[in-house]
């Protein structure tokens, strides 16, 4: 990973506290982009949210999005804004991927990617990006590559918890693999079945040791 060159690094969202403020485990992910930005043309920050509860709101009553929470925090840490790329179109980790791919990688041709999550989010991470970056058809030949950072900022239950809920999620996410290879069948099945983003939209409920992972 040292001196490796990347067109792009990639940061899925990792939620927000309820005053607006990044919580630990994004930090760290954020931190960890800081000590690798002279590796990389471009860092996007990615989410505008979560499903699973509400946004945090401004001083304004406007919406606080994470990935522009996170892009702030970079930019406070020095890197030029323009160098910056936010999305605010996906509310989880399936989202975080298809639009990183459609609105960033492709057309800008952002071709070798470094994707820097949090350990307890990193299997279905890599498992979610290699997958939507594999769609059929290709642009571009896509290289990825992958950076855990420390599981830290929540208590052993709520960590517990949220590796639980990854793994359950990660059976159910190959499944949906096996079905699909092309980005017309996954865009329909995004925006018809999938519950962050088709018209007959279902939350699930989810304890309270989960949510402090969101």
């Amino acid at each position: 990973m040292v001196g490796e060159k990347f067109n792009c690094i990639l940061i899925p969202g990792g939620g927000l506290l309820a005053d607006g403020s990044l919580p630990a485990w994004t930090l760290a992910r954020l931190e960890t982009a800081l000590e690798l930005q002279d590796q990389a043309d471009w860092i996007a920050t990615l989410s505008g949210g979560t499903v699973h509860k509400p946004p945090p709101l401004d001083g304004e009553g406007f919406p606080i999005f994470e990935s522009q929470k996170a892009a702030e925090f970079l930019i406070e840490a020095g890197v030029p804004p323009r160098r910056i790329l936010t999305e605010i179109s996906s509310y989880d980790t399936i989202g975080n991927a298809y639009f990183a791919r459609l609105l960033f990688s492709e057309p800008m041709a952002l071709t070798n990617c470094l994707i820097i999550t949090s350990l307890f989010h990193m299997p279905r991470s890599e498992a979610i990006f290699r997958w939507v970056y594999s769609l059929l058809p290709l642009q571009h030949k896509y290289s990825l590559s992958f950076l855990s950072t420390p599981d830290v900022g929540l208590s052993s239950q709520a960590l517990k918890a949220r590796w639980d809920r990854e793994k359950q999620s990660l059976d159910n996410l190959h499944q949906q693999i096996q079905k699909m290879n092309t980005l017309s069948a996954f865009q329909e099945w995004l925006y018809t079945e999938h519950a962050a983003y088709s018209s007959n939209r279902g939350t699930e409920k989810l304890s309270d040791d989960e949510l402090r992972s969101y």
